[in-house]
């Protein structure tokens, strides 16, 4: 356990972690300063209780600029999740020998109870969600946190006495692990994404790889052997493995794994083993959200859970908002709300979904994506495009070069909701699938989902 007492903590970036980061630091008698960029009239929401903060302790506030100074004095930095470990500030730190870890890091050194770790570039807050679920299922008393908006140091803050934690964890989080060791950890998928904040593709991967980094032989690994690049970064981790597969497995002798067979999840636990969970009463829509019901089932069983508790989970877990959401119904079309899908592989998932000939609304900011990566899907699955937002004329010029679909473009999310509506027929589907950041127009893509949401209401 660290000692903070006494020693000069810089937090960079307010927001939900960084306040619950400077709650915590506080309370073991750091002396901290509050870093970030932006600008007083967009922290409004935090600077109230930061103000709190200040009477209690020695804290100071630096809105509007990262002064590198603050930075180099520093004893110890610390990174909330939005913060890039790359900006100058932070390097140059680096260089001067300041250690600088993450809000996850911190905290995981306080905790002492087993914690599941999940990532991917996809399907995360799905998987981290329904693990909890089928613990609670199965009568454990479980925290549920992490990249989902309940930091880890929160849930030491105020002492909660979970049994097992399970946390969502981004890849921006894993970049500033040093000791950070999952006693179960799950890699449910890896496609190219933020490529705004990595070098390049491989970078990511590497972030992505850090979480069976620290594992040893007693700790577990779960994760897609369907995926080479994943079977790569798995090929010498020192944990004990266990894939899952949405396939065939002929290939694969070892024991445990989970499969997904027609509408069912086959568990091999040993070599006699074997629970079945029927899927067909399942809400989650998607190949994918078998694969995410596989990983969590494993993650589960390997945490203590029962299958009975793991069934009834699967069975009656919703998933949630913004994530392939039914809104509505509308003279007989369907909109579907799933703009947490922020990158090309997110959206190609969420058209494979659907049998019906869809409506696709997507943009937004680009994270340097490659909108050509969509040709074939939007193809095979979409009668016609709806694009708003700073990426349109590149997400308009990538998929019309070989495709007879037009494209329209729009000029928000009301405008693009009320073409949509009107270039669909009975029986069709208008989605929102981005494949951006909500950066552009919105704080984020709940803002994102609710304006589209609000659109389609205005349709009624």
């Amino acid at each position: 356990m660290m000692k903070l007492a006494g020693k000069k903590v810089l937090v960079a970036g307010l927001g939900k972690s960084g306040l619950a980061l400077a709650e915590f630091l506080v309370k073991r008698k750091a002396r901290v300063i509050i870093s970030d960029s932006a600008p007083a009239e967009q922290l409004s929401e935090y600077l109230a209780a930061i103000e709190n903060l200040k009477l209690k302790s020695d804290l100071k506030i630096e809105l509007g600029i990262h002064n590198p100074a603050s930075f180099n004095q520093a004893d110890l930095i610390v990174l909330s999740p939005g913060v890039p470990h790359t900006i100058k500030a932070v390097v140059k730190a680096k260089q001067r020998g300041v250690p600088v870890i993450g809000e996850i890091e911190l905290a995981s050194r306080f905790i002492h109870q087993p914690i599941i770790a999940v990532t991917g570039t996809n399907g995360k807050t799905t998987t981290t969600e329904l693990i909890g679920d089928m613990l609670k299922k199965s009568g454990l008393k479980v925290f549920v946190g992490g990249n989902i908006g309940r930091p880890l140091t929160g849930y030491v803050n105020k002492k909660q006495t979970a049994q097992i934690i399970i946390a969502e964890v981004s890849s921006f989080q894993l970049d500033t692990i040093s000791t950070f060791r999952p006693k179960i950890a799950v890699l449910l998928n890896i496609a190219r994404d933020h490529l705004n904040r990595y070098q390049d593709f491989k970078d990511y991967i590497y972030s992505k790889g850090k979480i069976f980094s620290n594992q040893q032989s007693t700790d577990t690994a779960i994760y897609n052997g369907e995926d080479q690049i994943i079977l790569d970064l798995c090929r010498h981790i020192k944990s004990r493995k266990i894939p899952f597969f949405a396939g065939s497995v002929s290939k694969y002798q070892d024991k445990p794994y989970a499969v997904i067979e027609s509408s069912s999840l086959i568990i091999h636990h040993a070599p006699n083993q074997i629970s079945e969970i029927d899927l067909a009463g399942c809400r989650l829509k998607g190949l994918h959200n078998l694969e995410n019901i596989a990983a969590a089932s494993l993650a589960a069983l390997a945490a203590g859970a029962n299958p009975d508790g793991i069934k009834v989970a699967v069975n009656s877990f919703q998933g949630g908002p913004h994530r392939l959401e039914d809104i509505a119904v509308i003279d007989q079309v369907r909109y579907i709300n799933d703009s947490k899908a922020t990158n090309p592989a997110a959206v190609i998932r969420a058209l494979e979904c659907f049998n019906q000939p869809v409506i696709l609304i997507m943009g937004g900011r680009n994270k340097e994506n490659n909108f050509s990566d969509l040709k074939e899907a939007i193809h095979r699955f979409s009668k016609k495009v709806v694009v708003f937002g700073e990426a349109r004329q590149e997400i308009i010029k990538a998929i019309e070069d070989n495709h007879s679909i037009r494209a329209v473009a729009a000029d928000s999310m009301e405008d693009a909701v009320g073409k949509a509506s009107r270039l669909s027929l009975p029986g069709d589907v208008v989605l929102l699938s981005p494949a951006c950041a909500s950066f552009d127009m919105f704080d984020g893509y709940a803002q994102r989902g609710e304006a589209f949401n609000l659109a389609v209401e205005k349709l009624k």
